[in-house]
């Protein structure tokens, strides 16, 4: 992608399911768990880096010791900063004590058969360390702690926010992440009372009483009951400090969770290449965590999967396949080929099918993947190009034309290179600008000036920006005949509300070229009736809220679109022609069809929220508030 936007986050959770000797015997050392964490946190490290932050929990702590640990770092190296804070405890310990797992749990924080790992970005506001998660809920009642991280946004947070107010509570802040973790906290408190009050009238004493809550306390009704309300897409993985556990992922699947289990560890994580990794299994081995299901791990360590909220349909996040995982899971690097070589027809109809006159490239690295497929797509048109070309010989058949048939290619080369992040300390904004377009480098001499094409593969465009100010503009200053960008993305017409930080009307260039479309066409007065339809919502009922900014998109096709695109980001006075291809929402489907969340390109949101918050959005662009819309 190259215009950069943040996104997601990335969370991992491992339970020890042995004593700690265990691993210290077949291992060689206590931190096992520790290092997994680790390795499982830098091998997510693509979804966030505002910010990272580790919590463990020991288990059958006596009273009066230390049972939960946790730090937290948005330095700008915020993972290296975390483990060196944890391995500061175990550096310049004597060899006795390192080969000691019992005395090292007794004196030693992070040494814990519970530990919780975040990565994060900050989708809006200040990245402050409050900001940073695990998140921590404390209470002198051990069952009562509760430790949570977790990938997610909710669209209603002002809702669940009046309905902590409305059960007493006092929240430091309006936050997803404060009212989440006060929310699940409300009910936590509400299980442990009601065991407590059903076990006291036995005669129990309060040892007694506090084993029972721990072997008893129900935590799918704990999370049935707190996310009864959740609006938008969520992974949340929690641990209570007496040592259960869970993850929660949410009805539709938009968010992604994986997991694995054996009789040494149970393990959860953003991404199944990770797991793949840090515990050395088969990818048959890893389980998807289904949509509006809970891995549940109890402090005796037995280990379930459980529905706790009615599953609604799949609509994973496409997003997920195209850009923001790691292309190091098999199933997403076919679909990302997929997605290039989907798009290879389109790419010759714009070059009128001339490989000789054509190069073949690719922008930024994460398009890479997928470049590979345009590539495989051309060669097959090619090879039938040549095919037809051979057959036409007939008899006539003689080495050196058919030495040149076969030695035509395609011609894949590396043109555009990104460089070192630019610093500029010049203070005139022109000056400045000039700087920041070469953020790109490219490769001289490869193209043929006035006479080759230039393709170049983005796996997405949001704004258009960096294309414009950078990378269309060093490009033409190979003299090409002609730009041809292409996304393996649709065209992002909608703003996201469950995770990625896209949620302003105005950035979006699809929507600046509906716009200016609608200007130029003399239907400016749909955007007015239309801005009229999101007021008349705004007291509707969410269930009942429609998107009603959709239907100003069908006032003109796809092409005609991605058209007015190309010219939005056409640099001023280059020599170039710069034309737009776009992958088509069919072409999405078919590449990933397991993954069929595509509002942020169709307007079709899973949950009620999400039709809310587009309505505002549009409503904040034709008010000319600069703010987020949920």
């Amino acid at each position: 992608m190259s215009d950069f936007i943040k996104h997601e986050c990335g969370f991992a959770l491992i339970r020890l399911l042995k004593p700690l000797d265990f691993y210290y015997e077949k291992y060689g050392t206590a931190l096992y768990g520790v290092n997994k964490l680790q390795l499982l946190m830098q091998k997510i490290r693509n979804r966030g880096q505002d910010g990272a932050g580790i919590a463990t929990v020991k288990l059958d702590m006596p009273p009066g010791s230390r049972y939960i640990s946790r730090h937290r770092s948005k330095d700008a190296d915020a993972l290296k900063e975390v483990f060196s804070h944890v391995y500061d405890h175990f550096n310049d310990l004597p060899r006795k004590r390192m080969d000691d797992p019992k005395w090292l749990k007794e004196h030693k924080p992070y040494i814990g058969e519970l530990i919780l790992g975040h990565l994060r970005y900050g989708t809006h506001g200040a990245n402050s360390i409050e900001s940073v998660h695990p998140f921590l809920r404390q209470n002198n009642w051990i069952s009562r702690n509760l430790v949570l991280a977790g990938n997610f946004n909710l669209t209603n947070v002002d809702e669940l926010f009046e309905e902590l107010l409305e059960l007493g509570q006092y929240p430091k802040e309006k936050s997803d992440t404060v009212t989440v973790l006060e929310k699940i906290g409300h009910f936590l408190d509400d299980e442990v009372q009601r065991l407590h009050t059903w076990f006291k009238p036995d005669g129990y004493d309060k040892d007694e009483i506090n084993q029972l809550i721990f072997e008893n306390l129900d935590v799918q009704r704990l999370l049935r009951r707190a996310s009864r309300k959740f609006d938008g897409g969520y992974v949340m993985a929690g641990m209570i400090g007496h040592g259960d556990a869970f993850v929660m992922r949410d009805p539709n699947g938009i968010r992604p969770a994986y997991f694995y289990v054996d009789d040494e560890v149970a393990v959860a994580c953003s991404e199944r290449p990770a797991i793949q990794t840090a515990f050395n299994v088969k990818i048959a081995k890893i389980e998807e965590l289904p949509p509006a299901h809970a891995l549940i791990i109890k402090c005796n360590g037995r280990v379930s999967v459980d529905p706790f909220i009615e599953e609604r349909e799949r609509t994973a996040c496409s997003f997920e396949r195209i850009y923001f995982s790691r292309g190091t899971d098999r199933d997403i690097y076919l679909e990302r080929k997929k997605l290039g070589e989907q798009l290879s027809d389109a790419v010759l109809k714009s070059v009128k099918y001339d490989f000789r006159n054509t190069v073949f490239s690719f922008v930024p690295n994460t398009a890479e993947s997928a470049f590979y497929g345009l590539v495989k797509g051309l060669d097959l048109r090619l090879n039938a190009i040549k095919q037809k070309e051979i057959l036409k010989l007939g008899s006539d058949i003689k080495p050196k034309k058919l030495d040149k048939i076969l030695a035509q290619t395609t011609r894949v080369e590396k043109i555009v290179v990104k460089d070192a992040k630019l610093r500029t300390f010049i203070a005139d904004d022109n000056s400045r600008g000039e700087m920041v377009s070469h953020v790109y480098d490219v490769t001289y001499g490869i193209v043929r000036n006035d006479i080759d094409s230039l393709v170049l593969l983005d796996d997405s465009i949001v704004r258009g920006t960096t294309l414009r100010d950078s990378i269309i503009q060093i490009v033409a200053r190979l003299n090409p005949k002609k730009i041809v960008i292409v996304s393996s993305a649709p065209q992002i017409r909608f703003p996201d509300c469950y995770g990625i930080d896209m949620s302003k009307m105005k950035e979006f260039v699809a929507f600046r070229a509906l716009v200016a479309l609608l200007k130029e066409n003399k239907k400016s007065h749909l955007l007015e009736e239309a801005y009229q339809r999101c007021k008349q919502q705004e007291n509707v009922p969410v269930s009942e809220v429609r998107n009603e900014v959709a239907s100003l998109y069908d006032s003109f096709s796809y092409n005609e679109i991605s058209k007015k695109i190309g010219e939005i980001v056409t640099p001023k006075g280059i020599k170039p022609k710069v034309e737009i291809i776009y992958q088509t929402l069919e072409g999405l489907h078919r590449a990933c069809p397991e993954s069929k969340g595509d509002w942020y390109f169709s307007g079709n949101y899973p949950t009620p929220g999400g039709n809310r918050v587009v309505n505002r959005a549009f409503i904040n662009y034709m008010e000319g508030r600069d703010e987020r819309a949920y």
